[in-house]
Protein backbone atom coordinates (compact mmCIF):
# COMPACT_ATOMS: atom_id res chain seq x y z
CA UNK A 1 0.00 0.00 0.00
CA UNK A 2 0.95 3.47 -0.55
CA UNK A 3 2.13 6.17 1.35
CA UNK A 4 -0.79 8.59 2.48
CA UNK A 5 -0.54 11.89 0.24
CA UNK A 6 -0.56 13.45 3.21
CA UNK A 7 2.67 11.87 4.79
CA UNK A 8 6.07 14.88 4.65
CA UNK A 9 9.43 13.72 3.71
CA UNK A 10 12.75 15.74 3.93
CA UNK A 11 15.71 15.18 2.14
CA UNK A 12 19.23 16.08 3.36
CA UNK A 13 21.16 16.92 0.50
CA UNK A 14 20.68 18.52 -2.59
CA UNK A 15 23.26 16.49 -4.94
CA UNK A 16 22.70 13.61 -7.53
CA UNK A 17 20.55 11.28 -5.17
CA UNK A 18 18.78 13.88 -3.36
CA UNK A 19 17.54 16.12 -6.18
CA UNK A 20 16.66 13.05 -7.95
CA UNK A 21 14.75 11.23 -5.67
CA UNK A 22 12.54 14.61 -4.82
CA UNK A 23 11.70 14.97 -8.81
CA UNK A 24 10.19 11.42 -8.41
CA UNK A 25 8.24 12.12 -5.27
CA UNK A 26 7.17 15.54 -6.30
CA UNK A 27 5.92 13.98 -9.69
CA UNK A 28 4.51 11.38 -8.03
CA UNK A 29 2.55 14.65 -6.06
CA UNK A 30 3.55 14.12 -2.90
CA UNK A 31 5.33 16.88 -0.45
CA UNK A 32 9.09 17.11 -0.38
CA UNK A 33 11.19 19.04 0.97
CA UNK A 34 15.25 19.24 0.02
CA UNK A 35 17.71 20.88 2.71
CA UNK A 36 20.58 21.82 0.82
CA UNK A 37 23.69 23.03 2.89
CA UNK A 38 25.14 25.27 0.05
CA UNK A 39 23.36 28.44 -1.10
CA UNK A 40 24.61 28.30 -5.17
CA UNK A 41 25.60 25.40 -7.10
CA UNK A 42 29.22 23.96 -6.51
CA UNK A 43 32.30 22.46 -8.33
CA UNK A 44 32.38 18.62 -6.64
CA UNK A 45 35.75 16.21 -6.36
CA UNK A 46 33.62 13.82 -8.93
CA UNK A 47 35.06 12.69 -12.05
CA UNK A 48 31.48 13.76 -13.79
CA UNK A 49 31.24 10.31 -15.86
CA UNK A 50 27.63 9.62 -16.75
CA UNK A 51 27.37 6.20 -17.51
CA UNK A 52 24.62 4.55 -20.42
CA UNK A 53 22.37 3.35 -16.70
CA UNK A 54 23.05 6.83 -15.41
CA UNK A 55 21.99 8.32 -18.46
CA UNK A 56 18.50 6.36 -18.83
CA UNK A 57 17.71 7.87 -15.00
CA UNK A 58 18.30 11.46 -15.93
CA UNK A 59 16.17 11.29 -19.14
CA UNK A 60 12.99 9.58 -17.46
CA UNK A 61 13.52 12.66 -14.92
CA UNK A 62 13.20 15.22 -17.91
CA UNK A 63 17.22 16.30 -17.72
CA UNK A 64 18.34 17.16 -21.39
CA UNK A 65 22.19 15.98 -20.55
CA UNK A 66 23.23 17.19 -24.36
CA UNK A 67 21.24 20.83 -24.02
CA UNK A 68 22.96 21.54 -20.24
CA UNK A 69 26.55 20.86 -22.94
CA UNK A 70 27.68 17.14 -21.85
CA UNK A 71 30.45 15.61 -24.31
CA UNK A 72 30.57 12.40 -25.75
CA UNK A 73 32.60 9.65 -24.23
CA UNK A 74 33.20 6.39 -26.64
CA UNK A 75 36.80 5.51 -25.40
CA UNK A 76 38.83 4.61 -22.26
CA UNK A 77 42.48 5.10 -22.35
CA UNK A 78 44.54 2.76 -19.72
CA UNK A 79 48.54 4.84 -19.35
CA UNK A 80 50.88 3.46 -17.62
CA UNK A 81 54.19 5.49 -18.11
CA UNK A 82 54.68 6.03 -21.74
CA UNK A 83 52.32 3.17 -22.98
CA UNK A 84 48.85 3.10 -23.71
CA UNK A 85 46.05 0.81 -24.50
CA UNK A 86 42.92 2.36 -25.83
CA UNK A 87 39.23 1.02 -26.13
CA UNK A 88 36.04 1.69 -27.08
CA UNK A 89 33.43 1.53 -24.37
CA UNK A 90 30.74 -0.95 -24.29
CA UNK A 91 28.56 2.35 -24.02
CA UNK A 92 28.31 6.06 -25.18
CA UNK A 93 28.79 7.67 -22.00
CA UNK A 94 28.78 11.12 -21.37
CA UNK A 95 30.59 13.88 -19.01
CA UNK A 96 28.66 17.35 -17.40
CA UNK A 97 29.95 18.91 -14.55
CA UNK A 98 28.38 18.15 -11.38
CA UNK A 99 27.59 22.20 -11.14
CA UNK A 100 25.91 22.24 -13.48
CA UNK A 101 23.51 18.63 -13.54
CA UNK A 102 23.23 19.31 -9.50
CA UNK A 103 21.74 22.55 -10.18
CA UNK A 104 19.23 21.52 -13.22
CA UNK A 105 18.12 18.75 -11.00
CA UNK A 106 17.23 20.86 -8.02
CA UNK A 107 15.27 23.54 -10.25
CA UNK A 108 13.56 20.46 -12.09
CA UNK A 109 12.56 19.13 -8.76
CA UNK A 110 11.11 22.53 -7.60
CA UNK A 111 9.08 22.76 -11.45
CA UNK A 112 7.72 19.56 -10.22
CA UNK A 113 6.35 21.00 -6.83
CA UNK A 114 9.21 20.44 -4.25
CA UNK A 115 10.38 22.59 -1.90
CA UNK A 116 14.17 23.42 -2.30
CA UNK A 117 15.91 25.29 0.52
CA UNK A 118 19.19 26.02 -0.56
CA UNK A 119 22.09 27.40 2.48
CA UNK A 120 20.20 25.21 4.69
CA UNK A 121 22.49 23.19 7.17
CA UNK A 122 21.21 20.35 9.07
CA UNK A 123 22.90 20.02 12.33
CA UNK A 124 21.76 16.93 14.04
CA UNK A 125 18.94 14.46 13.16
CA UNK A 126 16.84 12.57 16.08
CA UNK A 127 15.29 9.48 15.07
CA UNK A 128 12.82 8.98 18.45
CA UNK A 129 9.21 8.38 17.41
CA UNK A 130 8.82 11.12 14.53
CA UNK A 131 11.88 12.01 12.83
CA UNK A 132 13.35 15.75 14.06
CA UNK A 133 16.12 18.12 12.45
CA UNK A 134 17.75 20.50 13.97
CA UNK A 135 18.42 22.77 11.19
CA UNK A 136 21.15 26.01 11.29
CA UNK A 137 19.63 29.31 11.95
CA UNK A 138 15.83 27.87 11.50
CA UNK A 139 13.42 26.13 13.58
CA UNK A 140 13.39 22.15 14.35
CA UNK A 141 11.60 20.09 11.68
CA UNK A 142 9.48 16.92 11.83
CA UNK A 143 9.29 14.85 9.01
CA UNK A 144 7.49 11.14 8.70
CA UNK A 145 10.42 10.09 6.91
CA UNK A 146 13.98 10.97 6.00
CA UNK A 147 16.21 10.62 3.03
CA UNK A 148 20.27 11.18 4.03
CA UNK A 149 21.36 11.94 0.62
CA UNK A 150 24.51 14.38 2.09
CA UNK A 151 27.03 12.88 -0.22
CA UNK A 152 30.45 12.66 1.23
CA UNK A 153 29.32 15.39 4.32
CA UNK A 154 28.75 12.64 7.39
CA UNK A 155 26.25 14.34 9.86
CA UNK A 156 26.75 13.20 13.76
CA UNK A 157 25.47 9.52 14.76
CA UNK A 158 25.28 8.74 10.80
CA UNK A 159 29.30 8.30 10.53
CA UNK A 160 30.10 6.09 7.54
CA UNK A 161 33.32 3.49 8.21
CA UNK A 162 35.16 1.64 5.38
CA UNK A 163 34.60 -1.84 5.26
CA UNK A 164 37.98 -3.21 4.08
CA UNK A 165 41.45 -1.19 4.46
CA UNK A 166 42.41 1.42 1.25
CA UNK A 167 44.94 3.22 3.06
CA UNK A 168 44.53 7.01 3.55
CA UNK A 169 43.47 8.61 0.18
CA UNK A 170 43.94 12.35 -0.87
CA UNK A 171 41.70 13.26 -3.80
CA UNK A 172 42.36 16.57 -5.89
CA UNK A 173 40.52 18.11 -8.77
CA UNK A 174 40.72 20.73 -10.97
CA UNK A 175 39.52 22.03 -14.42
CA UNK A 176 42.03 22.93 -17.36
CA UNK A 177 41.60 24.37 -20.14
CA UNK A 178 44.62 22.71 -22.11
CA UNK A 179 46.09 23.67 -25.42
CA UNK A 180 44.62 23.43 -28.81
CA UNK A 181 46.18 19.95 -30.07
CA UNK A 182 45.82 18.64 -26.24
CA UNK A 183 42.25 19.66 -25.95
CA UNK A 184 41.59 17.41 -29.46
CA UNK A 185 43.47 14.88 -28.51
CA UNK A 186 40.76 14.59 -25.43
CA UNK A 187 37.79 14.42 -27.58
CA UNK A 188 35.59 11.55 -26.89
CA UNK A 189 37.72 9.88 -24.55
CA UNK A 190 38.41 9.47 -20.63
CA UNK A 191 42.24 8.95 -19.32
CA UNK A 192 43.36 6.57 -16.27
CA UNK A 193 46.55 6.98 -15.69
CA UNK A 194 48.30 4.57 -13.31
CA UNK A 195 50.83 6.07 -11.27
CA UNK A 196 52.96 4.58 -8.43
CA UNK A 197 51.28 6.11 -5.55
CA UNK A 198 47.81 6.62 -7.08
CA UNK A 199 46.07 7.23 -10.14
CA UNK A 200 44.65 10.23 -12.08
CA UNK A 201 41.80 10.47 -14.60
CA UNK A 202 41.28 12.88 -16.88
CA UNK A 203 38.04 13.72 -19.47
CA UNK A 204 36.23 17.21 -20.72
CA UNK A 205 33.08 18.60 -19.58
CA UNK A 206 31.18 21.47 -21.07
CA UNK A 207 32.91 24.02 -22.77
CA UNK A 208 35.77 21.53 -23.59
CA UNK A 209 37.84 22.46 -20.34
CA UNK A 210 39.08 19.25 -19.03
CA UNK A 211 37.77 17.62 -15.53
CA UNK A 212 41.76 16.19 -14.25
CA UNK A 213 40.90 14.03 -11.21
CA UNK A 214 43.94 12.55 -8.43
CA UNK A 215 44.06 10.05 -6.18
CA UNK A 216 46.74 9.81 -4.08
CA UNK A 217 47.84 8.26 -1.04
CA UNK A 218 48.52 10.69 1.91
CA UNK A 219 51.93 9.42 2.89
CA UNK A 220 53.16 10.30 -0.98
CA UNK A 221 51.48 13.97 -0.02
CA UNK A 222 53.23 14.24 2.96
CA UNK A 223 56.36 14.06 1.40
CA UNK A 224 55.72 16.18 -0.77
CA UNK A 225 55.33 18.75 1.82
CA UNK A 226 51.38 18.62 2.26
CA UNK A 227 51.67 21.14 -0.90
CA UNK A 228 49.08 21.00 -3.92
CA UNK A 229 51.88 22.62 -6.72
CA UNK A 230 54.70 20.15 -4.96
CA UNK A 231 52.56 17.00 -5.30
CA UNK A 232 51.31 18.19 -9.16
CA UNK A 233 55.12 18.62 -10.18
CA UNK A 234 55.74 15.48 -8.84
CA UNK A 235 53.51 13.24 -10.40
CA UNK A 236 54.34 15.66 -13.88
CA UNK A 237 58.14 14.71 -13.89
CA UNK A 238 56.78 10.31 -13.39
CA UNK A 239 54.00 10.39 -15.96
CA UNK A 240 55.25 11.58 -19.71
CA UNK A 241 51.36 11.53 -20.76
CA UNK A 242 49.72 13.71 -17.72
CA UNK A 243 52.90 16.24 -18.45
CA UNK A 244 51.96 16.45 -22.08
CA UNK A 245 48.39 16.90 -21.93
CA UNK A 246 49.13 19.70 -19.18
CA UNK A 247 51.16 21.60 -21.12
CA UNK A 248 50.92 24.99 -21.33
CA UNK A 249 47.47 24.74 -19.91
CA UNK A 250 45.41 27.20 -17.77
CA UNK A 251 44.00 26.55 -14.34
CA UNK A 252 40.00 27.12 -14.33
CA UNK A 253 40.09 27.23 -10.36
CA UNK A 254 42.09 29.06 -8.31
CA UNK A 255 42.61 26.33 -6.31
CA UNK A 256 42.02 22.74 -6.70
CA UNK A 257 39.13 20.95 -4.96
CA UNK A 258 40.40 18.12 -2.04
CA UNK A 259 38.84 15.40 -0.09
CA UNK A 260 40.22 13.02 2.50
CA UNK A 261 39.14 9.95 4.36
CA UNK A 262 36.90 8.96 1.91
CA UNK A 263 35.50 5.39 2.81
CA UNK A 264 36.22 3.38 -0.17
CA UNK A 265 34.17 -0.03 -0.15
CA UNK A 266 31.62 1.24 2.35
CA UNK A 267 28.41 -0.15 1.79
CA UNK A 268 25.57 -0.13 4.36
CA UNK A 269 23.86 -3.11 5.54
CA UNK A 270 19.97 -2.67 7.87
CA UNK A 271 19.64 -3.30 11.37
CA UNK A 272 17.04 -4.68 12.88
CA UNK A 273 17.18 -1.03 15.52
CA UNK A 274 17.29 0.90 12.59
CA UNK A 275 14.50 3.64 12.23
CA UNK A 276 11.91 2.78 9.80
CA UNK A 277 11.31 6.29 8.27
CA UNK A 278 14.99 7.17 7.68
CA UNK A 279 16.70 5.72 4.03
CA UNK A 280 20.37 6.53 3.12
CA UNK A 281 21.07 7.67 -0.67
CA UNK A 282 24.43 7.82 -2.93
CA UNK A 283 27.58 7.71 -0.69
CA UNK A 284 25.93 7.66 2.26
CA UNK A 285 24.62 3.94 0.73
CA UNK A 286 27.54 2.84 -0.89
CA UNK A 287 31.01 4.01 -1.72
CA UNK A 288 32.38 2.15 -4.18
CA UNK A 289 35.79 2.86 -5.84
CA UNK A 290 36.00 5.96 -7.90
CA UNK A 291 37.66 4.69 -10.79
CA UNK A 292 35.21 2.44 -12.12
CA UNK A 293 33.37 5.61 -13.27
CA UNK A 294 29.66 4.21 -11.86
CA UNK A 295 29.40 6.45 -8.74
CA UNK A 296 26.79 8.46 -10.10
CA UNK A 297 24.69 5.87 -11.74
CA UNK A 298 24.90 3.75 -7.94
CA UNK A 299 23.45 7.39 -6.70
CA UNK A 300 20.83 7.33 -9.54
CA UNK A 301 19.93 4.17 -8.74
CA UNK A 302 19.40 4.71 -4.78
CA UNK A 303 17.63 7.70 -5.42
CA UNK A 304 15.31 5.61 -7.91
CA UNK A 305 14.97 2.84 -5.39
CA UNK A 306 14.45 4.77 -2.15
CA UNK A 307 11.83 7.00 -4.04
CA UNK A 308 9.78 3.70 -5.22
CA UNK A 309 10.11 1.91 -2.22
CA UNK A 310 8.95 5.36 0.10
CA UNK A 311 5.70 6.00 -2.33
CA UNK A 312 4.56 1.95 -2.68
CA UNK A 313 4.86 2.37 1.69
CA UNK A 314 7.92 0.01 1.78
CA UNK A 315 10.23 0.32 4.90
CA UNK A 316 13.99 1.92 4.57
CA UNK A 317 14.89 -1.68 5.65
CA UNK A 318 13.56 -2.97 2.82
CA UNK A 319 15.17 -0.81 0.54
CA UNK A 320 18.75 -0.94 2.50
CA UNK A 321 18.14 -4.74 1.70
CA UNK A 322 17.47 -3.66 -1.94
CA UNK A 323 20.69 -1.87 -2.64
CA UNK A 324 23.07 -4.20 -0.82
CA UNK A 325 21.69 -7.17 -3.58
CA UNK A 326 21.71 -4.32 -6.47
CA UNK A 327 25.55 -2.95 -5.51
CA UNK A 328 27.18 -5.39 -3.42
CA UNK A 329 28.77 -7.63 -6.51
CA UNK A 330 29.82 -4.22 -8.34
CA UNK A 331 31.38 -2.48 -4.54
CA UNK A 332 32.97 -6.02 -4.55
CA UNK A 333 34.52 -5.99 -7.91
CA UNK A 334 36.06 -2.55 -8.36
CA UNK A 335 38.02 -3.26 -4.85
CA UNK A 336 39.82 -6.12 -6.16
CA UNK A 337 40.51 -3.47 -9.44
CA UNK A 338 41.95 -1.46 -6.64
CA UNK A 339 44.04 -3.75 -4.84
CA UNK A 340 45.19 -4.88 -8.46
CA UNK A 341 46.21 -0.96 -9.42
CA UNK A 342 47.60 -0.18 -5.54
CA UNK A 343 50.74 -2.50 -6.18
CA UNK A 344 53.36 -1.93 -9.12
CA UNK A 345 53.36 -5.57 -9.79
CA UNK A 346 49.04 -5.40 -10.14
CA UNK A 347 49.49 -2.73 -12.21
CA UNK A 348 51.49 -3.71 -14.90
CA UNK A 349 49.82 -7.26 -14.79
CA UNK A 350 46.94 -5.39 -15.36
CA UNK A 351 47.90 -3.10 -17.78
CA UNK A 352 49.63 -5.89 -19.58
CA UNK A 353 45.98 -8.23 -19.37
CA UNK A 354 44.55 -5.07 -21.20
CA UNK A 355 46.94 -4.88 -23.93
CA UNK A 356 47.08 -8.33 -24.61
CA UNK A 357 43.08 -8.59 -23.86
CA UNK A 358 41.73 -4.90 -24.62
CA UNK A 359 38.07 -6.75 -24.32
CA UNK A 360 39.04 -7.22 -20.35
CA UNK A 361 38.67 -3.28 -19.83
CA UNK A 362 34.83 -3.33 -21.68
CA UNK A 363 34.19 -6.45 -19.32
CA UNK A 364 35.50 -5.28 -15.76
CA UNK A 365 32.96 -1.80 -17.51
CA UNK A 366 30.06 -4.15 -17.59
CA UNK A 367 30.44 -6.07 -14.15
CA UNK A 368 31.23 -2.95 -11.78
CA UNK A 369 27.97 -1.56 -12.98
Amino acid sequence: MSRPSGSWLVIVGGGLAGAAAACMVARAGRQVTVLERDRAPQHKVCGEFISAEAQGYLHDLGIDLLALGARMIHTVGLILGERCVDVPLPFSGLSLSRKVLDDALLLRAAALGAVVRRGTAVRKIETRGRIRLQVANADPLSADALFLASGKHDLPGFRRTATRSTGFLVGFKNYYALNEAQRSAMDGRVELILLKHGYAGLQQIEGGWVNVCLLVEQDYFQAAGASWPRLLQHLLDESVHLKARLANARLMLDKPLAIARVPYGFLYRPEPADPSGLYRLGDQMAVIDSFTGDGMSIALHSAHAAASCYLAGGSAVEYHRRMVRDVAQQVRLAAILYRCCSAPAGRHALFLLCRLWPGLLRIAARQTR
